[in-house]
């Protein structure tokens, strides 16, 4: 026996990034009135995380809550990269409907087609949204029957095609069902009251399957998920179903709904409705929350697997200690295995080596996040190039494909397919997009470590392009990695101007004056193929004679700036990264220039021999 729960709507919001989620989420929420109108709120307020607003993405899906016409609607804000489609899969199971955001001049990108296919299997309501009718060239009638083209090919049911459209502009407040334009956004509002189905009660016992986490440093870790089953009450024993079918008992120590941006603590929480349970211990996300007496599992959320692996280790160059507060192997190991507990997609291994870890992810950002947010909580460690995970499927070497999009402007065309074909790239779709040229390519995942960087060189930076993982296939042979080499410094100490001025012929540099170095870093790019040991402390001799004309270390061109993730695109096998609160550096492996010869020509003897 079943009822429906009429007051309660439980919707996410999907879309490809940058096409305005978040941006739509706080028009949500000043349309209901959750803030008092002389409060300041700021933009894209679901964006929490520093990362999140710095980058100008969702990293991690978060819940808020409205009331609108009597009915509680939860919204679900999901990433839309799909490095975090592992985030995407679970919150996804909250919902009930999806409102899927399209750009009216982009039209649906390959995330969009990941979330939406998840979205479309689970059997949830779609209501489609075109976004920036206000953008000149834009289409929105065109892109209205592109999104109905993709419906198709991702064999969407009968009702699941007979979706409603809103058109409008999230930055300018106004949606309609029609291109004229509105007063506000109530109409999308009212669509989704009307058209997304309420939450079904099943009765029975207790289910409800907890899909993410949140942690307060007051109440510990929260379990966080949608009751399917039963009721949920404060204080209430309850059994811990776990994936490998394992039973714990636990209880409910506090119990909260969301209400606005925040939560509001209840006493009981009705099937049908997404509530966070405060006092489990030991819980895994894809757990499930049953009846004391008579334990029944949820199926287990099952999320795609890692495709690229990267080594993380403790940092052991001359600069060791000198940043951060975390710095052994022990720190690294419990902050990676912790990970781990709310990061689905990503695994950890233990290597030979007490001091390094494997970690695998779904692609560079994946990884360059968690990177990136160790760092900030003050960890010190050297990671590695990021390796493909190959795989050996009917007796046949097998790598991870994927499906690239690129939207450059006419003119730049052609160097962006003659970059992605020396990839093993092969171009599939080629359509003019106004000024802009829309390629579709299938690409290994190895091609794609270090094309961002390049692309945007040979392109000045105009191209756009977004990638999804979509099989494993034969392996492609050999890939060209990065032409020239590398200039690595002969001695510890400083950077002085005078030495920079001399080299520059040799190439490019990544430090400017006055800068610590040790033998081994990587401080500039060669213009040649082949690494350079350069001496780059070297002062001026002073004499008694005074110098002709101005000095010339006023001509240095300034320092080529890289960010985390274009220096794991950037390294090459023998490389690895430092990483501390305050510094990336890149650097050889072994430091030292005889090693580093000793290990080439023993590794040049292994393969002769092979």
């Amino acid at each position: 026996m079943s009822q429906i729960n009429e007051n309660i709507r439980n919707i996410a919001i999907i879309a490809h990034v940058d096409h305005g989620k978040t941006t739509l989420v706080d028009k949500i929420l000043a349309a209901t009135k959750v803030f008092k109108d002389h409060q300041e709120t700021g933009e894209l307020i679901m964006d929490s995380n520093d990362l999140e607003r710095e980058r100008g993405i969702t990293i991690f899906s978060k819940n808020a809550a409205v009331m609108y016409k009597g009915v509680r609607i939860n919204v679900i804000d999901t990433p839309g990269h799909s490095d975090f489609g592992g985030e995407v899969e679970r919150v996804l199971r909250m919902a009930d409907g999806v409102l899927l955001l399209v750009d009216a001049f982009e039209g649906p990108m390959p995330q969009t087609r990941f979330v939406l296919q998840k979205a479309l299997q689970l059997h949830l309501k779609p209501i489609v949204v075109i976004n920036k009718v206000d953008k000149p060239n834009c289409r929105p009638i065109e892109i209205h029957n592109q999104v109905f083209d993709l419906f198709f090919s991702l064999d969407a049911t009968e009702e699941q095609l007979d979706f409603t459209t809103y058109y409008g502009s999230g930055k300018h407040n106004w949606f309609n069902d029609t291109l004229e334009q509105s007063a506000d956004i109530t109409p999308v509002l009212d669509g989704i009251i009307k058209l997304v189905p309420p939450p079904v009660a099943y009765e029975g016992t207790l289910q409800m399957q907890i899909t993410s986490l949140d942690y307060s440093s007051y109440q510990g870790r929260i379990a966080v998920g949608k009751v399917n089953r039963g009721t949920v009450r404060e204080n209430q024993a309850v059994s811990l179903v776990q994936a490998d079918g394992k039973i714990l008992r636990s209880r409910v120590k506090e119990l909260y709904i969301f209400e606005g941006m925040g939560k509001k603590k209840v006493t009981e929480v009705m099937a049908g409705d997404l509530c966070a349970v405060v006092g489990l211990d030991e819980f895994r996300i894809g757990d499930t929350i049953a009846d004391f007496e008579n334990p029944e599992g949820l199926p287990f959320v099952a999320v795609d697997e890692p495709t690229m692996s990267m080594t993380f280790g403790i940092n052991n160059s001359p600069f060791y200690g000198k940043d951060g507060k975390f710095v052994t192997s022990r720190h690294i190991r419990d902050r990676l295995w912790k990970e781990t507990e709310k990061n689905l997609a990503m695994k950890v291994e233990e290597t030979n080596s007490a001091d390094s870890f494997l970690v695998y992810g779904r692609g560079i950002l994946h990884l360059g996040i968690l990177v990136e947010t160790m760092r900030r909580e003050g960890y010190e460690l050297t990671v590695g190039q990021p390796q493909v995970l190959v795989k050996n499927i009917d007796g046949v070497k097998s790598e991870p494909y994927e499906n690239l999009v690129i939207d450059v402007p006419e003119n730049f065309a052609s160097r962006a397919i003659d970059l992605v074909t020396r990839r093993k790239g092969e171009l599939h779709v080629m359509e003019a997009k106004g000024d802009y040229q829309h390629l579709e390519f299938d690409i290994p995942s190895r091609g794609l470590i270090g094309l961002r960087s390049n692309l945007l060189t040979q392109t000045a930076g105009e191209a756009v392009m977004s990638h999804r993982f979509v099989e494993y296939k034969p392996w492609k042979g050999n890939i060209p990695g990065r032409i020239n080499g590398v200039l690595l410094a002969k001695d510890p100490g400083t950077t002085t101007g005078y030495s920079i001025d001399k080299l520059q012929d040799r190439g490019f540099f990544f430090v400017d004056p006055s800068e610590e170095v040790y033998k081994g870093m990587i401080i500039g790019e060669n213009n040649r193929p082949g690494d350079i040991v350069v001496n780059i402390t070297e002062g001026k001799k002073l004499t008694n004679m005074r110098a002709s004309g101005s000095d010339a270390a006023t001509n240095i061109a300034p320092k080529r700036l890289m960010t985390l993730e274009e220096c794991m695109e950037y390294i090459q096998q023998d490389e690895c990264i430092e990483v501390t609160p305050n510094n990336i550096r890149m650097r050889k492996s072994i430091l030292d220039e005889e090693e580093r010869k000793k290990a080439q020509r023993s590794s040049q003897m292994k393969a002769e021999s092979v």
